[in-house]
């Protein structure tokens, strides 16, 4: 391999490093420990939160900081140090509460309580897809159950995630996306039928978190793998973005290629052809 050194290799988890298990298959995980420990300079760009991520994750090595809630935050693993984050205003998270409400949406809002990360909802208005989202969280942390709703906007709100039919996920979707204070992405589930809205902050984005760590890790250029909408903005400022063959249209036109799918290591086996290291 070509020994420049300078390149960071951004990869989205979720139906792109991550199978239908949502774990990372074991090959993928040693082919890219290997090239990490020859010095390739390598994270994740993710909506899940560090929480989460740490968890499907689990035996990859991530010496870098790594990019969670779509953009939102850039932490390293390793210690928990947040190098960047973005909240709403008071203004915008008062607006949003609002509007979800005259649309008859209870979100799962995160925010920091009292300085303590916490995913609040009502318990009162669990739908299905909130119910799944919660069976695969049962010990997080961050979960703050509210009976009734008292409280659920509370802290420093930074993201917003609703969960529902397509029809009314579409409504909320349409009236976020049009305010230009506001970053809104809609999409099914992977594997389930229930369609999220999520609702960050316009500075919220996979793209400037990327930006910002490139310049903190010194480096010359970008090479981004990803499956969904949410994938777009990364794509368009990398110097490379390669889309999994199982990746949404929208994104495979904007690829430099097509690799393989995220269930036979299509990342990895990328990398192990043409990852450059130090």
């Amino acid at each position: 391999m070509e020994n420049i050194g300078k390149t960071l290799y951004v990869t989205d988890l979720d139906g792109t490093l991550l199978n239908r298990r949502e774990r990372i298959n074991p090959e993928s995980i040693d082919i890219i420990n290997h090239l990490v420990g020859q010095g390739m300079l390598f994270t994740y760009a993710t909506a899940r939160s560090l929480v989460s991520a740490s968890v499907v994750t689990k035996g990859l090595i991530t010496d870098i900081p790594v990019i969670i809630y779509n953009g939102a935050s850039i932490i390293h693993p390793g210690t928990g140090k947040c190098l960047s984050s973005v909240s709403f205003s008071a203004q915008e998270a008062d607006f949003a509460s609002e509007t979800l409400r005259a649309h008859g949406i209870s979100p799962l809002v995160y925010a920091y309580v009292d300085g303590v990360e916490r995913v609040s909802w009502d318990t009162t208005r669990e739908n299905n897809g909130i119910k799944y989202y919660l069976s695969r969280r049962t010990i997080d942390p961050r979960l703050r159950p509210l009976d009734g709703g008292k409280g659920l906007y509370d802290g420093e709100v930074f993201y917003y995630t609703c969960i529902g039919e397509k029809e009314e996920m579409m409504s909320v979707y349409k009236t976020f996306s049009a305010d230009k204070r506001y970053r809104c992405t809609l999409q099914q589930e992977l594997y389930r039928t229930e369609y999220w809205c999520e609702i960050m902050p316009v500075r919220a984005t996979k793209a400037e978190a990327i930006r910002t760590l490139k310049k903190l890790w010194n480096c010359d250029r970008i090479v981004s793998f990803g499956d969904a909408v949410n994938d777009i903005p990364m794509f368009e400022i990398s110097d490379e973005c390669y889309a999994v063959a199982n990746a949404v249209p929208e994104l495979k036109r904007l690829a430099t290629g097509v690799i393989g799918d995220n269930e036979h290591d299509g990342v990895a086996k990328w990398l192990s052809l043409h990852a450059l290291v130090k």
